[in-house]
């Protein structure tokens, strides 16, 4: 068997209420000393003086209570699913790997284009990638976007990226990282393809 394919023993360990549970405790950590957003933000200055943890804990922190609270909303709709489905070591490395690679390539973007004081924070990234994964294991699966509208994950997940593309285009809302976002769907899509040997494409067309 392919060793990069090979499964891991299934396990599922509410793996997602611990992620939410460390976002929220940075948080508060925030509040209590806005210092630590410093260090915790992926900044482009501060990775080449060193500060390479920001790849990963760029992740765990966040800008308000509101963007907080919507990536902690979506990660236990769409990541309990999801972790339930492939086991919570198979979502570790899901979540973790295509955030972190997130962080990197809009590290480089940031650098090579100048934007040497952007300062990234949030999960949403990661959450492009978990909610590409439920769309995929889950395409009949119906979400009611706002409570009201129905529409069926796979719309729902190509909708967003849709609007994040568009967004980043013409250049609304400049202060989201709809980049990193963008990442976050890519680099789960190429997990997919290289880790499960499956093209998200024929479930969320299909």
């Amino acid at each position: 068997m392919n060793l990069i394919r090979k499964p891991f023993r299934y396990r599922n360990s509410n793996l997602v209420l611990y992620l939410i549970g460390i976002n929220i405790l940075v948080f508060i950590l925030q509040q209590i000393s806005p210092a630590i957003s410093y260090y915790a933000a992926l900044n482009p200055v501060a990775v080449i003086h060193g500060q390479v943890w920001q790849f990963v804990t760029y992740m765990f922190a966040h800008g308000s209570i509101n963007h907080l609270l919507f990536n902690m909303l979506g990660l236990f709709i769409f990541g309990t699913q999801v972790e339930r489905y492939i086991g919570s070591s198979e979502f570790l490395l899901y979540y973790m790997l295509v955030g972190v690679l997130a962080g990197f390539f809009s590290f480089f973007v940031y650098l090579f284009t100048g934007n040497n004081w952007v300062f990234l924070l949030g999960a949403s990234g990661a959450l492009f990638a978990v909610q590409l994964a439920y769309a995929t294991f889950f395409p009949d699966s119906i979400i009611y976007i706002f409570g009201i509208l129905p529409l069926r994950a796979p719309f729902m997940v190509l909708g967003f990226t849709l609007i994040t593309v568009v967004s980043l285009v013409i250049g609304i809302n400049n202060g989201v990282a709809h980049l990193t976002h963008l990442a976050g769907f890519g680099f789960g899509w190429l997990y997919f393809l290289i880790r499960f040997g499956k093209n998200p494409w024929r479930s969320l067309i299909g």
